[in-house]
């Protein structure tokens, strides 16, 4: 069977071993509903508590901090809405390069009477601490800026962010989801400094698809999404997903082991796909901020992103035109206009994101097949332009 090399890893990632071993227990003899008083049930609720525990392992913070949802998405929405239901309409802020489950629920409160600041960012995606500033002096009940952007790469210093903002006295949120597992995450120096919550989610580093967590200050008055039996705190009710939350505690513990090492070597294979990009005549988005190791967002003049990814997925290399959530829109990236990039370019970005399996070979073919592909495009279009 034909397997394009897999350069997309922002997007999701394979589950690791370990973490499918684990998991696979739970898929069989081990059934019970963690809320069951038997043998079953406490087996189940044995495994919930170890997987907790490795979680907030792995960011520092206490296992009662953590609760878990079925993804980054639900745990960004818990946060946002669940704060604003217990407020009166008043100011929220959010950062102009926001995943879309952060700006659309923030969006929709709109609706409720809610006005919505969006916090700029510089030509490297790095937040613009003047309108961070003018942003908090209007005292917004709660901001959301993400510790790692997800096209870009770009890593912000969120510490710094929650110590401008402390006077303000708002509830400060981070998506740490492209973070964890790539770059070191200490939610307990974080929490002392201002920073009231982080967003993970356990498919971008090696666990299931259906599993995050929002890791919370307990000070924060949340109102529950989800509605029914109390599991959480509260927070979410439901019968726990077991096997995708033990999924998540050994994907962290593995991620946060080999994260130095990991980190080391994905910055040498960046690095070496960078030269060469542009060596191509490549444009490097976000090129002089601080970045994850393992991401790159680039440009071509004058070619189109989504025709790029779609001739590299035929020669066998797998990588994305954007966020994968939002890859049905063919609108520019919001991250990049909100950069000042000019829609032409933007239209032509391409992002590479490395992980655990890439080699030094992948790097270097898929430079190759995207050389003979920038000549086959440049071809059609002077025979295009002979034609006319």
């Amino acid at each position: 069977m034909f397997a394009p090399a897999y350069l997309d890893h922002n997007a999701t990632t394979p589950v690791a071993p370990r973490v499918l071993e684990a998991m696979l227990p739970f898929f069989g003899q081990q059934y019970g509903n963690a809320s069951s008083r038997h043998e079953y049930g406490r087996a189940a609720r044995r495994a919930i508590d170890t997987a907790r525990q490795r979680v907030a392992y792995a960011v520092g913070a206490h296992p009662t901090e953590v609760v878990f949802t079925s993804g980054g998405s639900e745990a960004n929405n818990l946060f946002i809405k669940g704060v604003a239901a217990n407020f009166r309409p008043g100011l929220a802020a959010i950062s102009a390069i926001e995943h879309p489950c952060v700006r659309e629920p923030a969006r929709s409160l709109l609706r409720q009477g809610w006005r919505l600041r969006e916090i700029a960012v510089d030509a490297d995606c790095r937040i613009a601490s003047a309108d961070f500033v003018a942003a908090m002096t209007e005292r917004p009940a709660f901001v959301s800026v993400m510790f790692a952007n997800n096209e870009t790469g770009a890593v912000q210093d969120v510490a710094q962010l929650a110590a401008m903002a402390q006077d303000s006295r708002t509830w400060f949120h981070s998506d740490a989801v492209q973070a964890l597992g790539k770059i070191p995450l200490d939610f307990r120096s974080l929490n002392a400094i201002g920073v009231h919550a982080l967003t993970l989610s356990a498919h971008k580093l090696g666990g299931p698809k259906g599993a995050g967590a929002l890791v919370v200050d307990k000070r924060v008055d949340l109102a529950p999404l989800i509605a029914g039996g109390g599991h959480e705190r509260g927070l979410r009710s439901g019968t726990e997903n077991v096997p995708a939350i033990v999924g998540f505690g050994i994907a962290c513990e593995e991620a946060t082991a080999r994260m130095t090492e990991a980190a080391h070597r994905l910055r040498g294979l960046r690095d070496e796909l960078e030269r060469g990009l542009v060596a191509l005549g490549g444009s490097i988005f976000s090129r002089l901020a601080e970045r994850l190791p393992n991401t790159t967002y680039f440009s071509l003049p004058g070619l189109d992103g989504e025709t790029l990814v779609a001739k590299l997925d035929r020669v066998g290399y797998a990588v994305a035109s954007g966020a994968a959530c939002s890859s049905a829109n063919p609108e520019p990236s919001h991250v990049l206009l909100a950069m000042g990039i000019a829609p032409v370019m933007a239209r032509g970005a391409v992002r590479v994101s490395l992980g655990p399996e890439t080699t030094a070979t992948d790097i270097v073919g898929f430079l190759q097949a995207l050389s003979a592909t920038i000549s086959d495009l440049q071809s059609l279009a002077a025979i295009s332009t002979a034609a006319h």
